[in-house]
């Protein structure tokens, strides 16, 4: 039937008919989509030059839709086979596909929009319902299914129960539960009860809601019109990535110099500065590759130039940094100061690249220099203008670029929707920015190095930017929740097709302890993407910083990575060809298995498993991970300790390692090659190793080696040898080591026996394994002495944090505070926020509570509150609540759904009369909420309460001033005594509303909110 219930899953019945035909017959009424021929040539124009030149002609003038207000009844969606097997584009109607904007997620435009054919069926149909110019796409799942994905997020790995929106956002001191940070990706990945693997994409660059607050059913919700594209199901969730990779793009292959460590702040101010860090990671014997330059390095913060007192000669700073084998990567916005004599800034106007506001002027905003203008990304030209920049800067001795700020983040302006694109209003590509940016950055950084690969770092990004950049989790705090939600976040991503990620290790907002940042750097050592840094606020975060024993775990925890890199870099070259994961969940090595699926202190590098604890009071040896069905064999360097983590192969896997290095630079192929073995159940293993230049692009010419290694037990010996080879090298003349790991894969942390063998790469090697008896004695030998390694280790400290300064009037407290006049007798309890726990008036009548919230002293809020004499006490608690801020007593919500306690830093209760009280809570970002409670004497009828954002402590990598804009405060009341309120008002739209307890949770929207007055009856 072609009626069917709200979110009804459709499964097609696959013996129904004989027909081989893909093509899903729509539903009997079709909805159709209302713009006007104008508006469809408009959109035409601005998408021309969008994405790939004249790649992209919209179709929209090729028809007139129209769009009915509401449809009450979902439909099924159109079906066209795309790509490859398995995967479907779903479409409303057969206009709304002609309607549809060209893909910016897809790799190849022209892949989203052809037909394939082929016979298999889709399992899963989505249906859809249009309402008030949104499309509400459901699809429903078997019961028991579980959600991944969603983009970088923060909060729990799987995705059950929340609702997350794209929309690019400055998210500074973000957390557990907001709902928007730096990029979007409206795609979800669904682990069904089977273990089968489904994933489904909305492909939309406008704002949308991605729903999983219901068990078991996906819902996008986004304007109109857009395709959703489904993969699989397929029998595994690296099957649904390789085809996600092969519709948005595999990650470009990175230079392998950029998979060791980062070390970075804002700010190292100067050069010398630079080389002093760089000097120290040298002697102190710590590995990094590459030290980053903040924009202190500008002068006045204007992009594409240097400070010509602390960084006067960037090119000799760059030449010093090589000597040395560091790597030099430099940090550019997209905000360019408005100053005519600028060469940036006048090369923009002289070719017109700016983005536009409807009048057709330049948009102006304020971001670190001051006033800026924004190049308009979407447009081919500014590109190639952006990208002849880079080329230039480059020549200075950039190794790579870091763009920041793009999500774009401006201050003190409310952005977007303000923000205008090619003249228009429209605000589907507000996305893309960010990806566009690292695009033109990318293709400038080639330019440059035709010979080398780029390397970009950026902070915005849509679905598909792994094909130009890698990413960061943006600007974290320095908290335990964050070290956990790190690696929530870098899986998320992965599963999401940025396999290229990490956190700033440490948190970049706050000072990090001794063990929180040992900790981190332990477990960020394993991410794909290894970068340590700080705020300017912030005590130093070098490894060094926190005292010797956390210097030493730092130490060994990227010596630990930099034996790990010849493995890491063949993951890489696995990701960038097939589409393979790099860091995984750990589900991924068994998708049967339900007791993996909400696992997120542990996650696969390949096929080796790292076990962390993100708990301040115990280490990773005190721990009970759960591990996968089979064969998971405990390894180390000879660095166990419990400030690291643990790590496990699994059996039937050969994993490459290399020799202790302080740089990639110093690595050659003649080095002794490591091989580490874990046989499996059969007495089997093979692993693979990639090798190259390790930069360049000679690799695509077949200039590279692929070994790929087996190993096999029979009659007591085991036999490595290297089955096949790929690529032209030679294989160079060098000794192969060999550590065989045996043991009993018990659950409970412990080496396995360690049997080594030395031969010649390339030539077979035999090993002779020992007796059982011999076997169980050595295991017992090998189990003491990791025993007696872990209780000898010198645990790092971990010291408590500062104390909060001295409050002014009252000390923080949970004691009510009272504040009388005639009329009224208020208890307010200071340290959740000024929660009024208890209101009484005295007389009975009118009484008026003016609220003004937000900023610029805005009168947003007149409530009218009757009260009876006879009333009493009443509770009434405060929640100020809106789109993309809450507060509510005493906790934040940086986003709906996300909720983050603050700290009081101000209670001034030594008003005059006491009259009034005022309350500062930290919301991040040099942020803080003022409340002040009163009651005027003048009019002792009035209770004012007044809540405003303020702006006290902003600067440079503070996020905040973009975080202000977003930030409003708007009131709502909740009356403890729900039996004897009734709530009136009247709407925008001039209806009359009045409901009591009966009719239960309320929401009104649009025209149905309230005028500007409602009031509480409490009878």
């Amino acid at each position: 039937s072609d009626n069917i219930s709200g979110g009804s899953r459709q499964k097609l019945d696959e013996n129904a008919g004989s027909s081989n035909v893909i093509v899903v017959g729509g539903a009997s009424r079709t909805v159709d989509f209302k713009m006007k021929e104008s508006e469809h040539r408009k959109a035409g124009r601005r998408l021309k030059n969008m994405i790939n030149g004249d790649m992209l002609m919209p179709r929209m003038t090729k028809h007139e839709c129209q769009m009915n207000a509401t449809e009450n009844e979902p439909k099924r969606m159109v079906c066209q086979p795309i790509i490859g097997e398995g995967v479907f584009r779903f479409d409303c109607s057969e206009h709304a596909r002609g309607a549809a904007y060209p893909s910016f997620s897809f790799a190849n435009v022209k892949d989203r929009e052809a037909g394939i054919t082929t016979c298999r069926l889709p399992e899963y149909i989505p249906v859809y319902l249009s309402s008030n110019g949104q499309q509400i796409v459901t699809v429903e799942l078997p019961v028991g299914t579980c959600f991944y994905g969603t983009g970088e997020v923060s909060g729990p790995l799987e995705r059950t129960g929340k609702r997350v929106f794209t929309w690019n956002t400055d998210a500074f001191g973000y957390g557990s539960g907001t709902t928007s940070l730096y990029q979007s990706h409206p795609w979800v990945l669904a682990l069904l009860p089977s273990g089968d693997a489904y994933g489904i994409l909305a492909d939309t660059t406008y704002r949308c809601e991605v729903d999983l607050c219901e068990a078991s059913m996906i819902r996008f919700v986004a304007p109109a019109v857009y395709p959703v594209v489904t993969f699989g199901p397929f029998s595994s969730p690296s099957q649904i990535l390789a085809s996600l990779y092969h519709a948005t793009g595999n990650v470009f292959m990175p230079p392998k110099w950029s998979l060791g460590y980062h070390q970075c702040r804002y700010s190292y101010d100067s050069d010398e500065r630079v080389l002093k860090v760089a000097k120290t990671f040298r002697e102190k014997g710590i590995p990094c590759d590459v030290m980053w330059i903040d924009i202190d390095y500008m002068d006045g913060y204007r992009c594409f130039t240097f400070d010509q007192e602390r960084f006067a000669d960037p090119k000799s700073l760059v030449d010093k940094l090589h000597s040395s084998g560091f790597k030099a990567i430099w940090m550019l916005d997209p905000g360019i100061k408005c100053e005519k004599g600028y060469s940036v800034y006048d090369s923009g106007c002289e070719n017109d690249v700016w983005v536009l506001q409807a009048d057709g002027k330049p948009f102006v905003g304020e971001v670190w220099p001051g006033p800026c203008v924004f190049p308009d990304f979407t447009q081919a030209k500014v590109r190639h203008w952006w990208a002849s920049l880079v080329n230039d800067f480059v020549g200075n001795g950039a190794d790579g670029i870091w763009n920041d700020m793009n999500e774009p983040s401006v201050f003190k302006v409310i952005l977007l929707p303000c923000f205008i694109l090619l003249g228009s209003s429209e605000d589907y590509i507000v996305l893309v920015y960010g990806m566009l940016m690292a695009k033109s950055t990318y293709e400038g950084v080639k330019l440059a190095a035709r010979k080398k690969r780029p390397f970009v770092l950026t902070r915005a990004g849509y679905i598909g930017s792994q094909r130009y950049a890698a990413t960061w989790t943006g600007d974290n705090l320095s908290t335990w929740e964050h070290l956990h939600m790190s690696i929530q976040m870098v899986l998320s991503l992965g599963l999401s097709g940025q396999p290229l990620s990490g956190p700033d290790i440490g948190g970049f907002c706050g000072n990090a302890t001794p063990r929180l940042f040992g900790r981190w750097m332990g477990i960020a050592a394993m991410f794909p993407f290894c970068r340590g840094h700080t705020d300017s606020g912030s005590i130093d975060h070098e490894p060094w910083a926190f005292g010797q024993e956390c210097e030493e775990v730092c130490r060994l925890a990227l010596l630990r990575r930099y034996r790990l890199l010849p493995y890491i870099y063949t993951l890489f070259y696995m990701s960038h060809t097939r589409g393979a994961p790099v860091a995984a969940p750990v589900f991924f090595a068994d998708s049967k298995d339900q007791n993996l699926r909400k696992v997120e202190n542990e996650f696969l590098l390949g096929s080796i498993l790292v076990c962390a604890s993100t708990l301040p009071d115990k280490g990773s040896n005190q721990i009970q991970f759960v591990l996968p069905k089979g064969i998971w064999l405990q390894f180390d360097f000879g660095d166990s300790h419990p400030d690291l983590p643990l790590l496990y192969l699994q059996g039937g896997s050969i994993v490459p390692v290399g020799r202790m290095i302080q740089y990639v630079g110093e690595e050659s192929l003649s080095d002794d090659l490591i091989l580490i073995i874990a046989l499996d159940e059969h007495g089997k293993a093979n692993g693979i190793l990639y090798e190259d230049a390790g930069d360049g692009y000679d690799f695509y010419e077949g200039e590279f080696l692929l070994s790929y290694y087996e190993a096999e037990l029979k009659s007591s010996v085991v036999t490595v040898r290297v089955s096949r080879s790929e690529g032209s090298w030679r294989r160079p003349r060098r000794a192969l080591h060999v550590h065989l790991l045996l043991g009993s894969g018990a659950k409970l942390p412990q080496l396995p026996l360690q049997v080594d063998a030395v031969g010649v790469d390339g030539e077979e090697l035999h090993i002779v394994m020992p007796s059982a008896s011999k076997l169980a004695s050595l295991l017992a030998e090998a189990d003491s002495r990791y025993r007696a390694m872990m209780e000898s280790a010198n645990r790092i400290p971990d010291s408590q944090p500062q104390e909060l300064p001295p409050c002014k009037g009252a000390e923080l407290s949970s004691i009510p505070v009272e504040l009388t006049t005639g009329d009224w007798a208020l208890q307010i309890v200071p340290w959740i926020g000024g929660r009024i726990i208890s209101m009484l008036h005295a007389p009975s009548g009118m009484v008026h509570i003016s609220t003004y919230d937000g900023l610029h002293d805005e009168l947003l809020l007149q409530t009218n509150l009757y009260l009876h004499a006879s009333c009493g006490t009443q509770w009434l608690q405060g929640e100020i609540e809106v789109g993309g801020y809450e507060e509510y007593s005493g906790v934040e919500y940086q986003s709906a759904g996300s909720s983050e306690k603050y700290s009081i830093i101000e209670r001034n209760l030594e008003q005059p009369d006491k009259d009034s009280i005022s309350l500062e809570g930290d919301i991040g970002g040099g942020l803080v909420l003022h409340r002040c409670i009163s009651l005027p004497k003048e009019k002792p009828e009035i209770l004012r309460i007044s809540s405003g954002i303020v702006a006290e402590n902003l600067g440079p990598g503070s996020g905040g001033l973009s975080r202000v804009v977003c930030l409003h405060v708007h009131p709502t009341f909740t009356v403890q005594h729900p039996t004897e309120v009734y709530v009136a008002f009247t709407s925008m739209a001039g209806s009359k509303f009045e409901f009591g307890p009966e009719s239960g949770d309320l929401t009104f929207e649009g025209d149905g909110r309230p005028n500007g007055k409602f009031a509480l009856l409490i009878l």
